[in-house]
């Protein structure tokens, strides 16, 4: 078992380990007086591991409710949020009680927001169950739910009391969640460590999970409120959430941006933005994990769903420049040359 300790403007810890679950509980007991949980899953994962936590809680002094909501990016709107919500109002929760999140980025998002906004704010706790929310979303305090024009447009800036990742769970998963993580893994990589690489190709979660943790740690707490340095961990991101539109979700966020880091790569090096082309290399790296890195959809399609990135500023938008493997830079284009941007990564 390893911690980390976030040191943001609300420090918290980061515990990972192996078969930590059965005893979240204890682990809450140990930051919280005994108070009232909500815990926050969605359908899939009730049926996994949500027994676990609730009899965990039980056991050490905790009186928890439990709200699932069908589980499906589909699920991640404002009609779950408010769903929450009342729950938590009918049951008379107050600023000294707390939300549990237990899933994948979906609930943990849509949980942290409502943890952000209920009474103003009260403390939440994030147990991440899936390879891509351990090393991204569980971590960083960045909550939203998606409306109708794009991803993630509201949300809070809420970071968690406590994440128990626990890399134990990812061995229910389907290969398909698998390449979920493996996604958000290889950004780090391109972004930080390219010695990384090699651990996501043989799955040694302990490792990648501890490694893409402490990049993120470094990250946040340079840039906290996503201003600078972090939107290095957009990669991919700003093309990625165009595709899971278009494509009615049925692209998952890990494959869209798989897809998206190559033509952001592409675009960047055609607009004369680094001098290397690595594009070859990263898209070398992303097939070798399994990924079909085709994209399918038009460019006006693609621009106007990159309008609504959120690395647009008045009128630039924040790119991120992959120079070598490992090693990327930001910089910032007008919004006016969006759209050349995406056409001559689509080449």
């Amino acid at each position: 078992m390893k911690k980390f300790t976030i040191s943001t403007a609300k420090p918290y810890d980061v515990i990972v380990g192996r078969d930590i679950i059965a005893d979240a509980g204890r682990f809450i007991a140990e930051r919280f007086e005994k108070c009232k949980v909500c815990v926050v899953t969605d359908s899939m994962v009730n049926t996994l591991f949500v027994d676990q936590v609730m009899e965990s809680l039980k056991s050490n002094g905790f009186n928890s409710i439990r709200v699932i909501f069908p589980s499906g990016e589909h699920s991640k709107s404002l009609n779950t949020y408010a769903k929450i919500l009342e729950a938590l109002a009918e049951d008379y929760f107050t600023r000294t009680d707390i939300i549990v999140a237990v899933g994948g980025g979906i609930v943990g998002d849509i949980a942290g927001f409502a943890a952000a906004t209920y009474l103003r704010g009260i403390s939440y706790v994030q147990i991440p169950t899936t390879y891509l929310s351990a090393i991204d979303s569980s971590v960083g305090g960045k909550t939203s739910v998606n409306l109708l024009g794009g991803k993630n447009l509201v949300g809070a800036y809420w970071q968690p009391s406590l994440v128990l990742c626990d890399y134990g769970s990812f061995e229910f998963l389907p290969q398909e969640y698998i390449l979920e993580g493996r996604a958000e893994a290889a950004k780090s990589a391109f972004v930080s460590d390219a010695n990384l690489i090699p651990f996501i190709q043989k799955d040694d979660f302990q490792h990648v999970v501890e490694r893409c943790i402490s990049i993120k740690k470094s990250i946040v707490e340079a840039d906290e409120g996503d201003r600078g340095l972090r939107q290095l961990l957009n990669f991919g991101h700003t093309i990625g959430h165009g595709i899971e539109k278009l494509s009615s979700f049925t692209v998952s966020h890990g494959q869209a941006v798989a897809k998206g880091m190559v033509v952001e790569t592409k675009a960047a090096y055609a607009m004369g933005l680094t001098s290397y082309d690595i594009s070859s290399d990263i898209a070398a790296i992303l097939e070798d994990l399994g990924f079909d890195l085709s994209v399918d959809y038009s460019i006006d399609d693609l621009y106007h769903y990159a309008l609504t990135d959120k690395k647009i500023f008045g009128d630039k938008i924040t790119i991120v420049v992959p120079e070598a493997i490992g090693k990327c830079k930001l910089h910032k284009i007008p919004v006016s040359q969006l759209k050349e941007y995406i056409q001559l990564g689509l080449k």
